[in-house]
């Protein structure tokens, strides 16, 4: 039996009317047409699909798409305006942190909901953050370097 949900993603109200079975991600870019978030291992293990719901950075591919009803949504197609870049993704750039961008918008969400918690986030809350994420075409230095740069441009 259908079910609507009313949510806000990337600043604007949306309803879907959903089976129940759906996850997060699915709305997103099957409903949506949001596919910026990308889809990767389905089970949690690897941050490509993470958005921010209500302002903490969440693995769509498990989240019940049922527990959306009133939650505030960002996606990586809300973090830049137009063709300027949120600090974030130009730092990774900068950084030579971007190779195939696969993993690139799971990373950037989770370094946003960090950093819009908490700018001076230490060293090792920020590894921590990124270990939750999987890449296969960079040593994570790369990485840790724009996480880094992006903090203290964020901070000025």
């Amino acid at each position: 039996m259908a079910e609507k949900i009313n949510f806000t993603v990337n600043g604007k109200k949306r309803t879907v009317e959903i089976e129940g079975w759906e996850k997060l991600i699915y709305v997103l870019r099957e409903y949506l047409n949001l596919t910026g978030t990308k889809r990767g291992c389905d089970d949690a293990s690897c941050g490509a699909c993470v958005v921010v719901v209500d302002g903490k950075a969440t693995k769509s591919c498990v989240y019940p798409a049922k527990k959306l009803d009133g939650k505030e949504v960002v996606t990586i197609e809300g973090v830049s305006e137009g063709t300027n870049l949120h600090p974030i993704q130009r730092a990774l750039i900068d950084a030579g942190a971007v190779q195939c961008g696969f993993c690139m918008p799971g990373i950037v969400m989770e370094l946003y909901a960090l950093f819009n918690k908490n700018v001076a986030a230490s060293r090792e809350e920020i590894m921590d953050a990124l270990d939750k994420h999987l890449c296969r075409c960079t040593g994570y230095e790369a990485i840790l370097d724009g996480a880094l740069l992006a903090q203290k441009n964020l901070k000025k």
